[in-house]
């Protein structure tokens, strides 16, 4: 069994929608930043990273994980390896703040049309409507 960390900031966060598939194989959690924009596409986000000193910052987690997670969360995101038909690609990337934090996150390479979530955080988008 190999431990791999994954940076998580919409429905697999605790709490959320769609964590229930990756807790049977998450081992630690702790709070993360990357550096990029957040865009609601209603049900779930999606992440666009930005260069260093660019663009703003996204709230999430870092989760470890079995490696049989990775296979569930390729899954949901649809994922199907490089250059696939898929719906986010998996990248690797270090926490904004804490460098020694790295590991796999999902990715979208532009907003598609959605709206930027603002203060880039998932659990707080409806708060900043209010």
């Amino acid at each position: 069994m190999f431990l791999i960390p994954v940076f998580v900031y919409g429905t697999l966060l605790v709490g959320e929608s769609n964590h229930h598939i990756v807790a049977p194989y998450v081992l630690s959690v702790r709070p993360g930043t990357v550096p990029g924009c957040l865009y609601d596409a209603g049900e779930y986000p999606g992440l666009v990273l930005s260069g260093p000193g660019g663009g703003g910052m996204v709230r999430g987690e870092w989760i470890v994980i079995e490696s049989e997670g990775l296979a569930e969360l390729d899954r949901l995101e649809e994922y199907y390896g490089p250059g696939g038909p898929n719906s986010y690609e998996r990248v690797w990337i270090r926490d904004g703040i804490r460098e020694e934090r790295e590991g796999w996150t999902y990715v979208w390479g532009h907003s598609q049309g959605y709206p930027a979530i603002e203060g880039g955080s998932w659990r707080e988008r409806g708060r900043q409507q209010e």
